[in-house]
């Protein structure tokens, strides 16, 4: 995609969409640097310096993992510099930010493995010719003793403590271990070490955005950076956060007729978020969209399946996304089957008969083998015709009139 051409308050408005900071005031203010900085990089002739950092803690990725990468793809488009930072010293800590107990470490190796997977599905978002790639083990790895100590002296222990993971564990009763501590004041030198301008994270890294990087530059003599700090994508589920162990994810690898399948049973309350988060939708073109469903001119279903479109478009073709479209069109409204079902994750070898055991679809295996001899079960609108038949595929299983089930497989 070529460079977008737009002036400052419109290059604000698209680098602040979707953006949660928590107080209002808060994001004003960030908003108003970042103007500030793009004029004053225009003025100098020289493009934003913007990044975000990626711990590879899991090789492979959802929905929820590309919010950032979508972000730092906006910046590309307006010409801005990016670079992807691979945390291979970060990792060795593991973020605490989101959890309420102690994040496994991982061996460099592992570290190692995942990050070359993790890159090449960030590619299917960033432009690979204009990506810069850096680990962070380049600085970290040199600081001496008498550094961290200088580091750390700009953060109190009750800092810490506010934070509410951390608040928790104490809370409870559970430990908390020192070396956690020091991975805001990492993250935080990451943003000194590359001089940059504006760092991307989600509103879990807050606190080491904004508190800790902005206050190291600022201690290390340095412009603090600006952050840019986005919203958390929520799961299929529109509640939770998007997380393989919670079941509600999209993978980015999943297949188009599947990926597509999955964004339409998110519910319609979601659908904001995943317009901001994760389209390639200006503010403009999203306003349009969501004014036209406010005043009943676009039908909630219509601009749910634009969105699933775009978003197959993303990570496949365009070709494939609109074979993935007429594919749910061809069972899905017309079969007049519902957008949101439960799901099934299929076991290698399980026959048609034993999903439908297994999730209580039928009562017996009498009865199963009876509807399907009766063309009562289909899959994707296909009739399933031998009950004894290895699951041939991932789909919409029919069980009846009534009864649907998402049949999924485990793709890791």
């Amino acid at each position: 995609m070529s460079e977008r051409e737009m002036n400052t308050n419109e290059q604000v408005a698209f680098l602040m969409q979707g953006t949660e900071y928590g107080d209002e005031a808060l994001k004003n203010a960030m908003a108003d640097e970042l103007r500030e900085r793009l004029e004053e990089a225009d003025r100098e002739g020289r493009p934003l310096r913007v990044y975000c950092g990626f711990d590879p803690t899991t090789s492979d990725l959802h929905l929820g993992h590309t919010v950032p990468m979508r972000k730092l793809r906006q910046f590309q488009e307006l010409g801005h510099e990016v670079t992807f930072l691979i945390g291979n010293y970060t990792s060795l800590i593991g973020d605490p930010s989101d959890k309420d107990k102690l994040r496994p470490q991982l061996s460099a190796e592992k570290v190692q493995e995942n990050a070359r997977t993790y890159a090449e599905q960030a590619f299917k978002i960033l432009d690979r010719e204009k990506t810069l790639i850096r680990y962070n083990a380049e600085w970290l790895s040199e600081l001496s003793f008498a550094e961290l100590i200088e580091l750390a002296s700009n953060f109190t222990i009750q800092q810490f403590l506010s934070r509410e993971n951390f608040r928790n564990r104490w809370d409870s009763g559970s430990a908390i271990y020192l070396h956690e501590m020091f991975y805001a004041l990492m993250q935080g030198y990451d943003a000194y070490a590359m001089r940059t301008d504006v760092q991307v994270g989600g509103t879990d890294q807050l606190f080491n955005i904004i508190t800790a990087a902005r206050k190291l530059m600022t201690f290390l003599g340095e412009k603090p950076n600006i952050g840019i700090i986005n919203g958390i994508l929520p799961g299929t589920d529109g509640e939770v956060k998007m997380s393989k162990s919670l079941g509600n994810h999209i993978p980015i690898l999943a297949s188009p007729e599947d990926m597509y399948g999955k964004v339409m049973s998110v519910p319609d309350k979601a659908m904001g978020q995943y317009f901001r988060l994760l389209s390639r939708w200006t503010p403009k073109e999203i306003a349009e969209l969501e004014k036209g469903i406010e005043q009943n001119q676009i039908h909630p279903r219509d601009a749910k399946m634009k969105l699933a479109k775009e978003i197959v478009s993303i990570y496949h073709s365009e070709e494939e996304s609109e074979s993935a479209q007429a594919a749910f069109v061809r069972v899905f409204q017309r079969g007049d089957v519902p957008s949101e079902m439960d799901e099934y994750v299929l076991m290698p070898g399980q026959t048609v008969l034993d999903v439908l055991v297994s999730r209580d679809l039928v009562s017996s295996k009498s009865e199963g083998r009876r509807l399907i001899a009766q063309n009562g079960v289909r899959l994707n609108g296909e009739t399933m015709e031998d009950p004894n038949q290895v699951f041939p595929h991932e789909g919409v299983l029919q069980v009846g009139k009534r009864r649907y089930l998402r049949v999924i497989r485990d793709n890791r």
